[in-house]
């Protein structure tokens, strides 16, 4: 009987190598996983958009798959049926966008109705689109509704900017979201009841699976709650101080197919 019946990882700097490619051990071990009987769930900060090509490279496009987007605001199908949302409005992505600008870094918002928006160009917002493959709107973010619906709103620069910038933001309004790393030059500002571990968390339930029968993989910030939520919470060779200390395991890199790794010593050998 298997002890662990959902693996969840993590994508960049998890999964995928420096090229933004999964390694042929990773794909072999995801695939047995799946064989076994395991439910292989890619939790990302990405939209669905970024992450179907490695959906489709894993065979995990069926009714009973499914994948974390937006650091768990998005819970959904891999055919893009929703199963659990949370989201700020176009007040909270204007507030924060303001502060930014005060700060003098980079913002980028993504928008249920517009995608990814921008009030400026900038590299680092081009990158989120490219990797995405999603365009990268540029608006006068003035334009937006109190009520509008926004999924999440990043700062987006140089990470000491971004360190001094949060440094300088009122407690008060970085208290009324779920603040987390997902690069060093990505800061994301996410609904309050939103991430990884809340997302997984609510997947779990949905499909009937305790939290001891869950496996999680990552290596940033953004990773911590579905590590600390996990049954077996696991950091890459590669992953941040922070998540190495609260993690029940320590894997390979991910440029030596950590995320095998695991598979292959608490699944496929059990």
């Amino acid at each position: 009987m298997l002890k662990y019946k959902l693996l969840a990882t993590d994508m960049d700097g998890t999964l995928l190598d420096k090229q933004k490619t999964i390694s042929e051990r990773n794909q072999q071990a995801i695939h047995a996983a799946k064989q076994a009987g395991v439910k292989i769930v890619l939790a990302s900060g990405r939209p669905l958009e970024g992450l179907q090509p490695y959906l489709q490279q894993l065979d995990l496009l069926g009714d009973d798959d499914y994948v974390l987007c937006f650091n768990g605001a998005l819970v959904q199908r891999s055919d893009g049926k929703i199963i659990t949302r949370q989201e700020m409005t176009g007040k909270d992505c204007k507030t924060l966008v303001a502060y930014a600008e005060k700060f003098g870094v980079f913002s980028h918002a993504f928008s249920e109705s517009r995608g990814l928006i921008a009030p400026h160009q900038n590299s680092y917002s081009q990158h989120d689109a490219d990797i995405n493959r999603i365009t990268l709107n540029i608006i006068d973010f003035s334009i937006l509704a109190d009520d509008e619906p926004v999924i999440k709103t990043m700062w987006v620069d140089q990470p000491e900017k971004l360190d001094q910038a949060l440094a300088q933001l009122p407690e008060h309004i970085a208290k009324q979201y779920t603040v987390v790393r997902s690069t060093p030059f990505f800061l994301e500002f996410l609904p309050p009841e939103a991430n990884k571990g809340s997302g997984i968390e609510k997947l779990a339930q949905h499909l009937n699976i305790n939290a001891d029968e869950v496996i999680c993989i990552g290596d940033a910030g953004n990773d911590l709650h579905m590590i600390e939520y996990a049954g077996l919470g696991v950091a890459m060779g590669n992953a941040t101080d922070e998540v190495k200390v609260i993690a029940n395991y320590i894997t390979a890199d991910n440029l030596n197919s950590g995320v095998a790794e695991v598979i292959e010593k608490f699944i496929l050998e059990q």
